[in-house]
C-alpha cells in the first residue's frame, strides 16, 4: 500500500537521517544544514543529526569557515555541536549518509548486522546514483574548497528530499 507520494506508507512516518564525516564539524555539519534548511522548507517530516567518526572535536562547533560559507547562503549551523558516531546510532537512524570511502569503513566496522550495514551510503550517491563519490574534506584547503561541498551537498540533498516528499 503507498500514499499519495508513490511512496510506501511506512515512509510517510518520520525519517531519521543521520550524516558523518571525520570530525563532526565541516562536512556533515554542513549536510546537517543544508538538508534541514530543505527539510523545513518543504515541510519534510524527518529527523536530522550529524556526528564525525573520530572523537578528536567532540563538543567543539563547526568549523569557522563551514559557518561562513553557510552564513553566506542564509543557514546558520552555529547551533550544532560536534559527537562520535555510536554503535547505538544503527538503532537510532533510517539512513546513514557519509561523505567519503574512509568513513563508510569507519562506520561499516561498527556494523553489528546487514540491516545495520545497508543503512549507511556515501551521500553523493543521492545527487550522482552509482558514482560512489566522495565529498572532498575541506579542511586543509581555503575558502574555495567550503563553497565546493556546500555545492555538493546541496545537490545531494535536494535529490534526497524529492526522495522523501
Amino acid at each position: 500500500m503507498s500514499g499519495n507520494s508513490g511512496f510506501p506508507l511506512f515512509l510517510l512516518t518520520m525519517q531519521k537521517i543521520l550524516f558523518v564525516c571525520l570530525g563532526n564539524i565541516c562536512r556533515s555539519p554542513m549536510a546537517h544544514g543544508v538538508f534541514r534548511d530543505i527539510a523545513c522548507t518543504q515541510k519534510l517530516n524527518v529527523e536530522i543529526d550529524s556526528a564525525g567518526t573520530s572523537d578528536h572535536h567532540t563538543g567543539e562547533a563547526p568549523d569557522s569557515r563551514a559557518v561562513s560559507t553557510m552564513a553566506n547562503k542564509n543557514i546558520d549551523i552555529t547551533d550544532l555541536r560536534a559527537r562520535q558516531f555510536t554503535r547505538e546510532d544503527f538503532d537510532r537512524f533510517d539512513f546513514i549518509y557519509v561523505m567519503d570511502d574512509s568513513n563508510y569503513k569507519n562506520v561499516i566496522a561498527l556494523a553489528s548486522n546487514q540491516s545495520h550495514r545497508n543503512k549507511v551510503t556515501l551521500f553523493l550517491n543521492e545527487a550522482f546514483p552509482g558514482k560512489n563519490q566522495n565529498v572532498p574534506d575541506p579542511y586543509f584547503g581555503g575558502d574555495e574548497g567550503f563553497e565546493h561541498v556546500y555545492e555538493l551537498i546541496t545537490a545531494a540533498s535536494l535529490s534526497l528530499a524529492e526522495k522523501l516528499k
